[in-house]
């Protein structure tokens, strides 16, 4: 019996499954809640692979797909879900992961990031920078800031992704998205062009070289809010990898025209919780106050470190600082808090200092 793609992400989707991987000669696998489970079925045959490529590949791709190893496009099946799709090729054979992405964009509330977020969305210009790692949500936490403007702001907005990943529908703004290799060249074409289209909001996909990121620089300094992501670890280490684009003998100045540009890093983890293995975000905030421009145009990076640290503000907070909270809410372990510490010494002081003030309030009693 052939392999039915749709049936089988129909399925996938009532198990709330978020990616789901399709091996030649294995047995399909679903993420659920940050873990891998094999389905215990048929493997996928070659002849499997050949007939899903056919009926999801897009038309426009169809010429292309012979000279390329990896490639990615998003499948739809209507009223169930879009989905990223990456082909590649494994050992020879082809190997497909489909990343579910839902209709329905939810709010920052909805998905527990921090309130405060909501303030990148009232700017008129700058660059707002969301990282983390593969599967951290960053593409939804930027589609919860996009519909807020959406929803609240009289503008036009332009995404270049690759692929489009959330589709919007147009509000108080009118929304154009545009998809790499289908609609445009690469984002540096992408950026390019959107500054003839009348924009108020440029959604950059990803800053992945040099081109890219002084082009968002640029459509930055004119006058657009510019969101993009970047795959850092941490908002200190995202700047850093910022200034790397750059030659060695340029970056003085690249970082002082790169400080006056951003308004805020936003770091963002999904750590396992107590509650059956659901996932919640663990945000790391870096606004670019007076202080912070200050200390970036002047290098001085521990003082921008020790800055973020002592905060109290919601507008600059520590990756440590939204671990902890989770943990004294009780929804992640003092082992999760740990683990996905960026700055592990500091965490164990953090949370021993915690144990130490229980500990004399009982004395007192």
């Amino acid at each position: 019996m052939a392999f039915d793609i749709d049936d089988f992400l129909i399925k996938s989707q009532k198990a709330q499954a978020s990616d789901i991987h399709l091996n030649c000669n294995k047995t399909p696998s679903l993420r659920i809640n940050g873990e891998i489970y094999k389905i215990q079925t048929t493997p996928i045959t070659y002849s499997d692979i050949e007939s899903i490529l056919e009926k999801t590949l897009p038309k426009e791709y169809a010429k292309i797909i012979k000279d390329v190893k990896d490639i990615d496009y998003i499948y739809e099946i209507k009223g169930v879900s879009r989905y990223r799709v990456n082909y590649c090729k494994d050992i020879y054979h082809g190997k497909f992961t489909f990343r579910t992405i839902p209709y329905y964009i939810k709010s920052l509330s909805e998905l527990a990031l921090p309130e405060y977020l909501q303030e990148y969305t009232h700017f008129n210009n700058g660059i707002v920078f969301v990282t983390g790692a593969t599967g951290s949500g960053k593409s939804t936490t930027l589609a919860s800031l996009i519909e807020i403007i959406n929803q609240t702001h009289k503008r036009h907005i332009i995404t270049i992704e690759d692929p489009v990943e959330f589709v919007y529908e147009d509000k108080k703004a009118i929304i154009t998205q545009r998809s790499l290799d289908i609609d445009v060249k690469d984002f540096k074409t992408g950026i390019k062009y959107a500054l003839r289209q009348d924009p108020d909001v440029i959604l950059v996909g990803e800053i992945r070289d040099k081109d890219t990121l002084l082009s968002a620089i640029e459509a930055s300094e004119t006058g657009h809010l510019v969101f993009s992501t970047l795959h850092t670890n941490g908002t200190v280490s995202s700047i850093n990898r910022l200034k790397g684009f750059i030659e060695e003998a340029s970056q003085d100045q690249f970082m002082k025209r790169l400080a006056n540009c951003i308004r805020g890093i936003v770091h963002q983890q999904l750590v396992p919780t107590v509650n059956n293995g659901a996932l919640a975000p663990a945000v790391e905030v870096l606004t670019f106050t007076s202080t912070v421009i200050d200390y970036i145009k002047d290098g001085k990076m521990n003082d921008l470190i020790l800055l973020m640290q002592k905060s109290k503000q919601p507008n600059i907070m520590t990756m440590n600082t939204s671990l902890y909270d989770l943990y004294q809410k009780g929804i992640i372990t003092k082992e999760t808090a740990l683990e996905y510490s960026l700055e592990k010494v500091e965490m164990e002081q953090m949370i021993r200092g915690m144990y130490r003030n229980a500990t004399s309030d009982e004395s007192i009693l």
